[in-house]
């Protein structure tokens, strides 16, 4: 019987890609639990696989070895029953929509009500603070806010478990800053699962309950830290012993990955 409260589970996944110019592993025998609530961080160099990782949780992107469950059953029908959302790397909001139609598209495939869309649209943008920018265009809008309309879109059909891609990769480190501490308010307020993509050491250590260190290519697991900072978090946090301590584990992580590879 699953573990009800096991959102992902991998067990030997492993990713092969085939190419032109040869197959490419991108995952490698990776074992992996996540359970419901947490708030999972995914760091490693560029092309370790993290977000393919997340790909294969989304069935975007099928394994060629191991396993891989998500809500005790396959990502396929984790997907079909809209069990995930799913924010990209950049806001990917339609141009032509306004910022409320935009967080509309999926609950319109979904075949929610009129009424419906409307109660849980003006919900999710009170959440992510953008109520009064609904009819707003995304070019009217700034990077930061962008990106948080794309978060409410994500949330708008209240699926249990977020995939977030380095939603705020490219925005300046005060944006980043602000939006790190919404992230985590809102994390507090719907306890969803949480499974977030970043190249900062300082980002992952400030949101996550559980950080995950990947190798360079082909992807594994070099270290699962758990974190032991206290939920709530203000930013000067930061600068804590209990905090550079977390941080230094991760750094730690990520040499002995690259060790592996050059060894």
């Amino acid at each position: 019987m699953a573990d009800s409260t096991r959102v992902v589970s991998a067990k030997g996944l492993g990713l092969t890609f085939e190419t032109g110019d040869g197959a490419v592993e991108a995952l490698s025998n990776v074992d992996l639990d996540i359970e419901k609530g947490e708030f999972v961080s995914f760091i490693g160099p560029s092309g370790c696989g993290k977000t393919t990782f997340l790909r294969v949780v989304a069935d975007l992107e099928q394994p060629t070895a191991g396993t891989i469950t998500v809500n005790g059953t396959t990502p396929e029908k984790a997907r079909k029953d809209r069990a995930y959302g799913y924010v990209f790397q950049a806001a990917a909001l339609y141009p032509w929509r306004t910022i409320a139609r935009n967080v509309a598209l999926p609950l319109e495939i979904m075949g929610y009500s009129k009424a419906e869309q409307g109660r849980r649209i003006a919900a999710t943008l009170e959440m992510v603070n953008l109520t009064g920018f609904e009819n707003k265009y995304p070019w009217q809008l700034s990077g930061g806010m962008q990106q948080r309309a794309s978060i409410a879109r994500a949330l708008a059909f209240d699926a249990d478990l977020l995939l977030m891609d380095e939603p705020f990769g490219a925005l300046d480190e005060i944006v980043r800053d602000h939006l790190n501490e919404q992230l985590l308010d809102l994390w507090a307020k719907t306890e969803k699962t949480i499974c977030f993509v970043t190249h900062s050491i300082p980002e992952a250590v400030y949101l996550s309950t559980k950080i995950v260190v990947m190798s360079p290519r082909p992807g594994r697991v070099t270290d699962v830290i758990e974190s032991t900072l206290p939920k709530e978090r203000p930013l000067d946090i930061r600068e804590t012993p209990e905090f550079l301590e977390i941080a230094a584990r991760v750094r730690e992580g990520l040499r002995a990955g690259h060790s592996y590879e050059e060894a």
